[in-house]
């Protein structure tokens, strides 16, 4: 696969390989998401892509400083991967890619003097599982429910691992009564789910739902889903980690009404 180059983007120069896999910009989320790179370039936002002249774009990875990560997580001087994804078509899955790439960012986090590099996975939807990062020498440091793992790989040993913020109380006073959205542009695929929940919640429960829009890093550190971009809640209760379709939701709610 020597033929795939990392590129580093920038929000100016991304759109030639594609946005989190989309390349219509007149898709919903394209432009939202190329605003929300531009606004936090200077927190040490980074994205790159995996390309080839064959191939196109087949994967792309963002991270950030972990001071200024969109994930509740405290720590000091790591780097925080956000995304990874190898393989917008399935033939380029499975071929070390996603190994290649993160050799890559460990790369930065030396040359920048950072103390390791920490993720959040998943074992479900929207987040890349924990298996590849363990086979890159990253560790579990700590679980959370109810299918999260905060992983690390380190540089300095000498420091403390990172931490997840215990964002569970604003479920028992701030989110406990009504329906609350929270949903940040640093996901592109939120817009158009978060317009078909809201009304759905209109048309078929007679619900107005409460959006609250994540404007910043300090505000996706203090979301009650570890998922830190995107909760849907309750009455006190997350009932979904990630974005979803109108027909999920409209199940989930029939379910919990």
């Amino acid at each position: 696969m020597d033929s795939f180059k990392i590129i580093t983007t920038t929000p100016e120069t991304v759109t030639q390989y594609g946005l989190c896999g989309y390349k219509d910009v007149k898709k919903p989320g394209y432009t939202e998401k190329l605003d929300w790179y531009a606004k936090n370039q200077d927190n040490g936002l980074v994205i790159k892509v995996l390309h080839s002249e064959d191939a196109g774009t087949q994967g792309m990875i963002e991270y950030i400083d972990i001071e200024n990560c969109w994930r509740p997580v405290s720590a000091e001087n790591y780097l925080f991967i956000h995304c990874l994804f190898v393989g917008f078509k399935k033939e380029y899955k499975k071929l070390g890619l996603a190994s290649k790439m993160l050799d890559d960012c460990y790369t930065d986090a030396i040359a920048e003097n950072k103390n390791g590099i920490a993720v959040l996975t998943r074992k479900g939807s929207f987040m890349a599982k924990a298996d590849v990062f363990l086979k890159n020498g990253f560790e579990v440091v700590e679980n959370i429910k109810p299918d999260f793992h905060l992983l690390v790989k380190k540089i300095n040993e000498n420091v403390p691992n990172p931490k997840m913020i215990d964002n569970s109380h604003l479920l028992r006073t701030k989110y406990l009564n009504g329906l609350f959205i929270l949903r940040a542009d640093q996901c592109p695929y939120t817009v158009k789910n978060v317009q078909e929940m809201v009304q759905s919640a209109k048309s078929e429960f007679a619900i107005d739902a409460n959006i609250i829009d994540l404007k910043s890093h300090e505000d996706a550190q203090v979301n009650p889903s570890p998922f830190g971009t995107f909760a849907l809640i309750l009455n006190g209760k997350v009932v979904s980690y990630h974005p979803i379709s109108k027909a999920r939701f409209g199940n989930i709610l029939r379910k919990e009404l």
